[in-house]
């Protein structure tokens, strides 16, 4: 067996796909993006169990209501990984085992995005999975252990969502709250709500674009809602561009926002 080489020519022909943070304030519309998605082609993993905003959009959803539950699904979408043990979450054994749950994978070929809503409730679910387990308590003193209950929270956490970006030829948009806080030197800052440090840090690290849905002031004064997306910009929301296809500002469509993203992966003069 030779070295299994993918040539240059291969790699730009495979189905990519865009991997998206979209946070904003409370109640700004990040959930009602979900209408811009194509019914048929997108599965809304509803988190929040609070779809009122978008109860006319006819797609299919999934509704997890506790951490293993989240794991399953999240295994059962982006498919095994092979080097991990036999007892380890999204192992191969972990895949096969949802796999007689939940059926044949192959029923996921008809979506192109999955838009997780949102992981700041997602965080909440996680802590709560992670404080009744042995790492969260003291060995000491038997007591409830909170620093052993976030950090399990924080791998737990960072483990599933990357294993998801993982889902190869899928888009995949992970929506949060935005929160407004003041640092240390009072200075106005803006984090995600996640529950723990470890995730709303690492975040960023792992997708390939985060976006600020945000109310900008026109020189006129008048505001109106647009994507920020440039780490660099005059706001301070968090932001990153990994497609080098956005502009600082882009229009509120998040379809047309990954659209614009894919075609940095588009192959250009590839031979037939």
């Amino acid at each position: 067996m030779g070295l299994p080489i993918i040539t240059a020519d291969q790699r730009l022909r495979e189905k990519k796909g865009v991997k998206l943070v979209l946070l904003g304030k409370s109640g700004i519309g990040k959930t009602t993006q979900l209408k811009t998605l194509p019914e048929d082609k997108t599965l809304f993993v509803d988190l929040e169990a609070g779809d009122l905003a978008v109860k006319d959009w006819r797609g299919d959803c999934v509704r997890p209501t506790t951490w293993p539950e989240f794991r399953d699904l999240v295994v059962f979408l982006a498919g095994p990984n092979p080097a991990l043990p036999p007892e380890a979450p999204y192992s191969q054994a972990h895949y096969a085992h949802v796999c007689e749950q939940y059926g044949d994978p192959a029923q996921l070929a008809k979506y192109d995005c999955y838009f997780v809503d949102s992981i700041t409730v997602l965080a909440r679910l996680a802590l709560i999975w992670a404080k009744t387990q042995p790492q969260a308590v003291s060995d000491r003193t038997g007591k409830p252990d909170t620093r052993g209950a976030y950090g399990l929270l924080g791998s737990e956490m960072l483990g599933a969502l990357m294993h998801l970006q993982h889902a190869r030829g899928k888009h995949v948009v992970f929506v949060a709250i935005l929160d407004e806080r003041l640092d240390d030197f009072n200075r106005k800052v803006f984090v995600p709500q996640i529950e723990g440090s470890k995730t709303a840090a690492e975040l960023p690290g792992i997708v390939d674009e985060v976006v600020t849905l945000a109310e900008i002031k026109s020189d006129d004064g008048e505001p109106y809602r647009a994507f920020v997306t440039h780490t660099l910009n005059p706001y301070g929301f968090p932001a990153k561009d990994r497609s080098g296809q956005l502009e600082m500002l882009e229009p509120p469509n998040l379809l047309a926002l990954i659209e614009k993203c894919a075609a940095a992966t588009q192959p250009q003069n590839i031979k037939e």
